[in-house]
């Protein structure tokens, strides 16, 4: 891990340098009023409207930044290290893209510069960030709890999976959801146990058969959210190929579905993102070869069918007993969940915002598809609501330093 000194260093080139892209994140001083519109302005301007202040009509531009850094530096505080990306899901999610990464770019910078936040290079040319003592002390002065995650951070060689798995928390959380990483979904665990036990060391117990060996394992998933049906969404990032083990544990995961975690929820949905679309074909053909060999079970009560509905989607149906009037019983399907297969959007953060690496901006909140694509037929995302939409003016709240 390389520790960069320069303020600008890690940041696109060409970033925010376009006056339309301009955000309050990081104020910088300004002409007076009067100048700032009469400045520059021809006969023929004067009669043009305003740019829009957005927020700073309602609240001072520095409490604003204060309101930026101190939600910035609690997230820092919360995954020990971050991406840019991070902060623009964390602060600006409801904007366009572009926008979004802008704000985020300028607030990572303004914290480098004041020393609250350190950058890095990780070994595979990643730029991350960690929290600094005195960014924790920021925080401590502001009634926030924090420690310095640099030493930390300096440990990390390739975070990858763990960037991205905090990244779809985040995309969860942006769309109102209760979610999880890993670490934390262990620390609930642990708090639910009872005085004198053991907590569990996985959320879901199954049992995987690798070359005709059946074996029981304790399955956590990299990122889980809480969604508005009762059930659980288990995420999994796979940054590479699969095994036999690992093959065997997802075929025993997808049978799961509609079965009770150690949270105390229903698995309902299975969402494993992966890293490039060779590994994604080779979990298509791991389901869909399990989605065949389901479709001759028999009929009995708990039996699991997979069936793939469309482009990395596959219905999982339960069968279980329904009682009749007289008293009979029968044997019906139902809809237990789903498992949805997706490419992580690793062209996001290599977006830059002068236009150079012509890389795609889709895949942002604006589409349907963070932090996965819903199935045909569910309702679709609610847009991300501003997190600083509460802040209001106050007279005594003017720019200051």
């Amino acid at each position: 891990m390389t520790l960069h000194h320069k303020d600008d260093a890690g940041v696109p080139e060409g970033a925010g340098t376009n006056a339309l892209e301009a955000d309050f994140a990081c104020p910088v001083a300004q002409l007076p009023l009067a100048t700032a519109v009469h400045a520059g302005r021809s006969e023929g301007q004067r009669g043009r409207p305003s740019v829009p202040r957005g927020l700073t009509a309602q609240v001072g531009a520095w409490p604003l930044q204060e309101a930026i850094w101190r939600r910035s530096l609690t997230l820092v505080d919360r995954f020990r290290v971050i991406r840019t990306i991070d902060l623009a899901v964390h602060c600006f999610a409801e904007r366009p893209f572009k926008a979004a990464l802008s704000a985020a770019q300028r607030a990572v910078r303004g914290l480098v510069k004041a020393g609250l936040l350190a950058r890095y290079r990780t070994d595979r040319f990643m730029t991350v960030y960690g929290l600094t003592q005195r960014g924790a002390e920021w925080l401590e002065d502001r009634g926030v709890d924090a420690s310095a995650s640099v030493r930390r951070v300096t440990d990390m060689t390739n975070p990858e999976h763990r960037l991205w798995a905090q990244f779809l928390v985040l995309c969860a959380e942006a769309r109102g959801l209760q979610a999880w990483t890993e670490p934390e979904l262990l620390q609930a665990l642990a708090e639910r146990a009872k005085p004198n036990q053991e907590g569990s060391h996985g959320v879901l117990l199954v049992h995987a058969v690798t070359a005709g060996k059946r074996r029981r394992v304790q399955l956590r998933p990299d990122a889980a959210a809480l969604e508005l049906d009762g059930g659980l969404t288990w995420f999994e990032v796979d940054r590479s190929a699969r095994g036999s083990d690992r093959a065997a544990s997802l075929r025993a995961l997808a049978l799961s579905i509609g079965a009770p975690t150690a949270l105390g929820l229903p698995l309902r949905r299975v969402v494993i993102h992966t890293r490039t679309e060779r590994i994604r074909k080779r979990v298509l053909a791991c389901l869909s070869a399990l989605a065949v060999g389901t479709a001759s079970v028999g009929l009995a009560e708990g039996r699991r069918r997979l069936l793939p509905t469309g482009d990395g989607c596959f219905e999982v149906w339960l069968t279980v007993e329904q009682s009749l009037p007289d008293k009979r019983v029968r044997l019906v399907d139902v809809l237990a969940g789903h498992v949805l297969v997706h490419e992580l959007p690793v062209w996001l953060p290599r977006v830059r915002l002068d236009g150079r690496g012509a890389h795609s901006t889709s895949g942002w909140f604006n589409e349907n598809v963070l932090p996965y694509s819903r199935p045909s037929g569910a309702p679709t995302w609610p847009a991300p609501r501003g997190v600083f939409a509460h802040l209001s003016y106050r007279p005594d709240d003017q720019e200051r330093r």
